[in-house]
């Protein structure tokens, strides 16, 4: 079987350029020790490169809790560059404000270079990370490369953000499965039911990706545009249930409001979108059927008088890929009912199968809140969000926590002085089956069905990989200065707590994942250095023994 990745749905094979190795980075690296020594910069542009759940974007949010910036949602991303306008600091009394100058020309004709970001990911045991976009980190040495550039004029921006990498992929042991003569390196728990390889392939795992590209126009506060960008719904910061930046943005043509709208009681916010969702070359559906169709939707209401809160909901469709073209009712799809009557679910040798005409189809829905107080630098938030349709009503209120997941978090941020700031933040993620399922099947979070694919794009998930059937929780303390970043953290996931207790009777010991880490972000002239190491220890892995894993993370940015 072959490891190098195909381009879009035309199986053909992708190439990487050979340069992109450890030892360039280190040359790289050497270069930027080097140049910092005669290098000085004032601060900076950064229009086009708050990409969701990035750096800059996170720094952003800090200083908005701070009250450094005026409240707007935060549960509808990625950002605009109009958007960071609104979201950029009041005043220069900031760690970064020498650094970066987050405001852009206001509508001037304008060009941008993104800095040359290049970065390599070491997993000692297995593959380890997430929330790196189209990059996979396989066991071995992972390296990447990405740029970009802006440009802006008037009510229209372009943005051309490539991303380049190559995983080494590692051999380690598999998990054995039904399946694994014909796709060994699918998921082994459920293989016809997700596209989530275990690891791809037997080789060196390659693949250039748009990345985070978009084509869109703010006008009359109307935006709409194409993209292949990840969009981030919802208030978390690490383990967001519906859409974050996990996996690689997929094709989408996207409309809604450029800016929210005043309604006089509050105001409102809204995104739909209409795409396409590819599958990886390692999973068990046929290439042949493994197009899919996206749609979904995202509102955010602030009301009058409560400044700071914000409410909003989301709902996110997977469909088999029309064979007439898409039609009025796949694009009106998110405004469908969400109850459907006598949908029932069984299990037939090991797959779950529905009473419902429309079986590969599946639904998330969320509910979602955000609360600033900048007067006192904190926030609270969570998010509430359910898998497939619901009988009716009185379904919802009898057993409310059937196939659902829900993340609660907050961040507090001190200023110490004009130029030093801290934040501590906590973020906590249920998704397990609940005790319904000693009499009601759940399938794990993201699976439904014969949607065989999951909640995926590329055989990586689009919500929070710990959401698959587990759970995950994050304390984390960040400590700004004009040099950069120290970040020191603690994680606990829970990847599989019971097993497959009704298919085939027998209890496990849970699979959990702890983790200590440190990361380091340092600015000199016009180079960022990033470094980042993580000690994984794996009680029970894929209910078996403990493992070990070591995970180095090294970065350079270069700006032009």
């Amino acid at each position: 079987m072959s490891s190098r990745p195909f381009d879009g749905g035309t199986g053909r094979p992708v190439s990487m350029p050979p340069a992109l190795t450890l030892r360039a980075l280190v040359v790289l690296t050497f270069l930027a020790a080097l140049g910092s020594q005669a290098v000085a910069q004032d601060a900076g542009s950064t229009l086009g490169e708050a990409a969701s759940g990035g750096e800059l974007e996170s720094y952003l949010r800090t200083l908005q809790v701070a009250g450094k910036s005026a409240p707007y949602p935060w549960s509808i991303r990625g950002f605009s560059v109009p958007e960071v306008d609104r979201l950029a600091p009041r005043d220069s009394v900031h760690p970064w404000a020498a650094r970066y100058d987050f405001r852009s020309g206001a509508g001037r004709g304008e060009i941008h270079l993104h800095p040359v970001h290049t970065r390599a990911v070491y997993n000692s045991a297995f593959p380890h990370g997430g929330n790196d976009g189209a990059v996979w980190a396989g066991r071995g040495l992972t390296t990447a490369v990405e740029a970009g550039v802006t440009a802006r004029y008037r009510w229209l921006t372009l943005t051309l953000a490539p991303i380049a990498f190559r995983a080494e992929n590692a051999d380690f042991d598999l998990q054995q499965h039904e399946l694994s003569p014909e796709v060994p390196y699918a998921d082994w728990r459920r293989p016809k039911q997700i596209d989530l390889p275990q690891r791809f392939g037997d080789g060196a795992y390659t693949r250039i990706d748009p990345g985070q590209s978009t084509l869109r126009a703010d006008v009359g506060g109307v935006a709409l545009g194409l993209s292949t960008a990840n969009q981030y719904w919802g208030p978390a910061a690490e383990y967001p249930l519906v859409q974050g930046n996990n996996a690689p943005g997929f094709v989408h043509g996207f409309m809604g409001t450029s800016r929210p709208v005043n309604l006089w009681i509050g105001r409102v916010h809204g995104r739909a979108f209409w795409g396409r969702l590819e599958q990886s070359p390692y999973a068990s559906t046929s290439p042949d059927s493994a197009v899919r169709f996206g749609t979904g939707v995202v509102a955010v209401f602030t009301p009058r008088g409560l400044p700071g809160l914000e409410l909003g909901a989301s709902r996110f469709f997977h469909l088999p890929w029309p064979e007439g073209g898409i039609g009025g009712e796949e694009i009106f799809k998110p405004l469908e009912t969400f109850f459907k009557a006598n949908l029932y679910s069984v299990i037939v040798d090991g797959d779950t199968v529905e009473s419902s005409g429309s079986v590969a189809s599946n639904q998330l829905a969320a509910l979602f809140a955000r609360w600033v107080f900048p007067e006192s630098g904190l926030e609270l938030y969570g998010e509430l969000a359910t898998e497939d349709h619901r009988h009716n009503l009185r379904d919802w209120f009898l057993e409310p926590d059937h196939n659902t997941a829900y993340t609660l978090g907050f961040r507090k941020v001190w200023m110490r002085d004009d130029r030093h700031l801290w934040a501590f933040r906590g973020e906590l993620l249920n998704a397990e089956p609940s005790h319904l399922d000693r009499t009601r099947f759940q399938a794990p979070f993201y699976v439904h069905a014969w949607a065989r694919q999951g909640h995926t794009s590329r055989g990586q998930i689009l919500g929070s990989p710990a959401a698959y059937g587990g759970a995950a929780s994050v304390v984390a303390a960040d400590y700004y200065h004009p040099g950069g970043r120290f970040t020191g953290f603690w994680k606990r996931e829970v990847r599989q707590e019971r097993g497959e207790f009704l298919l085939t009777g027998e209890a496990e010991q849970p699979d959990v994942m702890q983790s200590l880490g440190a990361e380091a972000l340092l600015f000199s002239g016009r180079w960022e250095l990033f470094g980042a190491m993580e000690g994984v220890y794996d009680f029970n892995r894929n209910f078996s023994s403990d493992v070990a894993n070591l995970s180095a993370t090294l970065g350079l940015r270069a700006r032009l």
